[in-house]
């Protein structure tokens, strides 16, 4: 761990709270990220009488699972529709995120396919380019 790192854990446990550029390091993003995230409704933080943003620990936690949320392909919007789930679990909010889950999936599978359709197009350009170049070294040997 480095001594930054240190410093921010003992800020927090002192404290219990971080500042956003101690959240964005202990989650691994920039402080741009960090204010997208509230920009975007999908982080809150306290301000102190000064202004600054201040946020708990399970904000460093919420960063990352946004991360994985990203990482997986979603939109700032889905996942703002996702988090309903996760801060007021519910049946109704548990099917909500599940049906928007699936249509998530569904786009990523027609995008899939679409990737594979352009990926086949490009092999069969590629073999006749390749048949193109076999008959032009023939014919400057013969």
């Amino acid at each position: 761990m480095t001594s930054e790192a240190r410093v921010c854990d003992a800020e927090l446990s002192r404290e219990g709270f971080a500042r956003i550029g101690e959240l964005a390091s202990r989650a691994g993003v920039s402080v741009r990220s960090v204010r997208y995230y509230e920009e975007q409704g999908l982080l809150t933080s306290t301000r102190s009488p000064s202004g600054q943003r201040h946020y708990t620990e399970g904000e460093v936690e919420r960063v990352a699972f946004i991360q994985r949320l990203y990482a997986a392909g979603l939109s700032s919007r889905t996942i703002t529709e996702l988090l309903p789930c996760v801060d007021s679990p519910s049946e109704e909010n548990s099917d909500s995120a599940l049906e928007r889950m699936a249509l998530e999936r569904d786009r990523l599978s027609t995008h899939i396919a679409d990737l594979v359709r352009t990926r086949d197009t490009l092999d069969g350009l590629m073999a006749t380019a390749r048949a193109h170049r076999e008959q032009l070294g023939k014919a400057a040997v013969g």
